[in-house]
């Protein structure tokens, strides 16, 4: 009996002990969770901050970006910026003045319309310009003539619509509707160019002027050749001329060492051997080929075709030039003398070159 009281008190002390190590090991498990957790939130505050770190961070770059490029805007358009504020206080004036006269002169809500006509019509062409002036060599009088067309008309109904209230009233009326658009061809269509500009401008016509009365009294002096189809093509006489006033071709003499260059540059290059002179004192250069004595009598010029270069030939020889520094290929005229080639593709290459830079 008492073995079996004994085994009893054993097995309490056991489950006891059970207990207690149950209740220890799940007081250790909610003491981790709570401490993963923990962690866990504090990982996800500090995900949270670096979140918004960054957030506020990328927004202060693009606030700053903005900025800049504000800033390279104002900096770049510090010229045409104000003018162009000038023109839209301008416009403010005049659209609701001309609206206005427009319903009292069409007497309906189409005449709002009329803004379109006497104001914007100016603009158009005034853009138009500035537009047109970045390509070299192109002509803008004639959109020049479309914006004072469009400016004397705006003046005018601008003036008749001011006349009502006095002479004052349609002058002021008038001024202020051109105002903005004589400013922007005054400041921004057509900017002042320096001396040098001037100065590089007035050469490169002249060159240009020279060349193309060079070309038409080539072009006069050209005789034709005609195929066995009956295609007739201009052979050219190829060499250095002057032109007289009245127009007339001269041939320029070249030099026997210019001539001796020209023929070699023509001829397969000969070979170069060594042998004896007269006297036996040394050797001397003896070319292969004997070159030909020229002729006492001038002899009739051979009419050739004229050799003609491909513009990709041309620009590679104008690249490989740049590249060497031998040219200046913001000049067309550097570029002309150096390629030998036609003012039309040296601006051309220049204007290539301009733009591959920007």
């Amino acid at each position: 009996m008492s073995t079996w009281r004994e085994q009893q008190r054993a097995d309490r002390i056991t489950d006891r002990e059970q207990a207690r190590l149950d209740a220890t090991a799940q007081s250790e498990r909610r003491m981790a969770e709570r401490a993963a957790l923990a962690a866990q939130q504090r990982e996800d505050a500090a995900a949270l901050v670096a979140q918004r770190t960054a957030a506020q961070a990328a927004r202060q770059a693009k606030r700053a970006a903005r900025w800049a490029a504000l800033a390279g805007w104002l900096a770049t358009h510090r010229v045409d910026g104000p003018i162009y504020l000038l023109g839209v206080a301008a416009a403010v004036l005049a659209v609701p003045a001309m609206a206005r006269h427009g319903v009292e002169v069409y007497g309906s809500a189409l005449g709002v319309v009329l803004p379109v006509i006497s104001e914007l019509g100016m603009w158009a062409f005034a853009v138009a310009v500035q537009l047109a002036r970045q390509t070299p060599g192109r002509p803008v009088w004639a959109l020049q003539a479309g914006i004072w067309v469009f400016a004397g008309y705006g003046f005018a109904l601008n003036l008749m619509d001011g006349l009502r209230h006095g002479w004052s009233a349609g002058l002021l009326m008038g001024l202020v509707s051109i105002a903005g658009v004589i400013a922007h061809q005054l400041a921004v269509a057509a900017p002042r160019r320096t001396a040098v500009e001037k100065a590089a401008a007035k050469l490169e016509r002249q060159a240009l002027a020279k060349t193309m009365k060079i070309r038409a009294a080539a072009i006069r002096h050209a005789v034709g050749e005609i195929d066995h189809t009956g295609t007739a093509t201009l052979v050219f006489a190829p060499g250095r001329y002057e032109i007289s006033r009245r127009g007339r071709l001269t041939e320029v003499p070249v030099s026997l060492a210019d001539e001796v260059s020209r023929w070699l540059a023509q001829q397969d290059r000969p070979s170069i051997t060594r042998g004896a002179d007269s006297d036996g004192s040394g050797a001397v250069a003896v070319l292969d080929q004997p070159v030909e004595q020229r002729e006492s009598t001038p002899r009739r010029r051979t009419i050739r075709a004229p050799k003609t270069r491909t513009d990709e030939e041309l620009e590679a020889e104008f690249l490989a030039l740049v590249k060497a520094g031998d040219l200046n290929p913001t000049s067309a005229e550097s570029i002309r003398k150096t390629l030998k080639c036609a003012p039309q593709k040296a601006r051309k290459l220049r204007d290539q070159f301009k733009g591959d830079a920007k």
